[in-house]
């Protein structure tokens, strides 16, 4: 099997994965979404731990406690994350898989509106058509859904802050989740010991199978990370943006077909917004870059 097919499998199977996750949350139940949300992370971060040390990467986490910027961006990502999770948990364990699949459709785009408001960067017009699009359909999708879509706003953002503290950390991704899960860990421990001590935990109280699911979500959150940085290395940005599209896809059929959830038509003309948004978007990336790949070769033959 050649490098880049075996890049290809790992990278659906990451974003396969992670599409999948609506099956696997509703198991932790009657556990709520904080709870469920703190059992993730301090399994994480022992799952994480032991990944260091078996990789010997050890250097290399300590080496981000001493930097000090990196350790702030990492901080700031440890925070960003801790809501996607919580949301998306929230989320999927209330009847809305459909609209967290909502949350990563537009994360492209969300991400796009960041770079331009926190990084200066200018909009093509293409860009701005798919912009503009997106908008239309959070407005019809407010309206259908008599209320803003606020679990795929939140996923959105969260998870875009989440992608650009890490882009300007520039830390691998067993490391900086390994720091990530380690600042978050206190928080999450004291949360689980004081259930414990109040009577409220259901790590123990459902049966030796319901705890095994809760201690699960360790590797349930590192496999997925594991195969996207091994197809990161293998794939081009091209191939691994076109499969981000994957999980979504994923969690939506979930969301209908195995869930039920409610599309009624007002629904339907917002997320098909949302895709039209995508294509354009994705067009006009894949556009650019070819464009930029051109000028370059001319460049380098002048």
């Amino acid at each position: 099997m050649t490098d880049g097919r075996r890049g290809l499998l790992l990278g659906v199977a990451a974003y396969g994965l992670w599409g999948g996750f609506p099956l696997y949350w509703p198991h932790l139940e009657p556990a709520g979404a904080i709870e469920i949300l703190a059992h993730r992370v301090l399994w994480s971060v022992i799952t994480m731990g032991l990944l260091i040390v078996l990789l010997r990467r050890t250097r290399q986490v300590r080496a981000i406690f001493a930097h000090r910027r990196t350790f702030v961006l990492l901080a700031v990502a440890a925070a960003t994350i801790t809501v996607n999770w919580a949301t998306y948990i929230y989320g999927v364990n209330n009847g809305k898989v459909i609209e967290t699949s909502l949350g990563y459709f537009i994360n492209p785009l969300v991400t796009v509106l960041m770079g331009v408001l926190i990084l200066g960067e200018r909009l093509r017009p293409l860009q701005w058509a798919a912009m503009c699009v997106a908008s239309g359909a959070v407005v019809v999708l407010t309206v259908d859904y008599g209320r803003l879509p606020w679990v795929a706003l939140v996923l959105a953002f969260s998870f875009g802050t989440y992608g650009l503290a890490k882009k300007s950390a520039n830390v691998g991704a067993v490391e900086s989740l390994t720091v990530e899960t380690t600042l978050i860990a206190p928080f999450a421990a004291a949360y689980v010991g004081w259930l414990m001590a109040t009577g409220h935990s259901n790590f123990a109280s459902h049966g030796a199978g319901h705890s095994l699911w809760l201690a699960s979500a360790g590797i349930v959150t590192a496999v997925p990370l594991i195969c996207f940085g091994a197809a990161a290395i293998r794939v081009s940005m091209v191939t691994l943006g076109l499969l981000q599209y994957l999980a979504p896809i994923i969690q939506f059929a979930l969301g209908v077909l195995y869930f039920h959830e409610d599309m009624p038509p007002g629904r339907w003309v917002g997320f098909v917004l949302v895709w039209v948004a995508l294509v354009i978007f994705t067009y006009e990336a894949n556009a650019h870059r070819r464009r930029q790949l051109r000028l370059a070769a001319l460049a380098s033959a002048a």
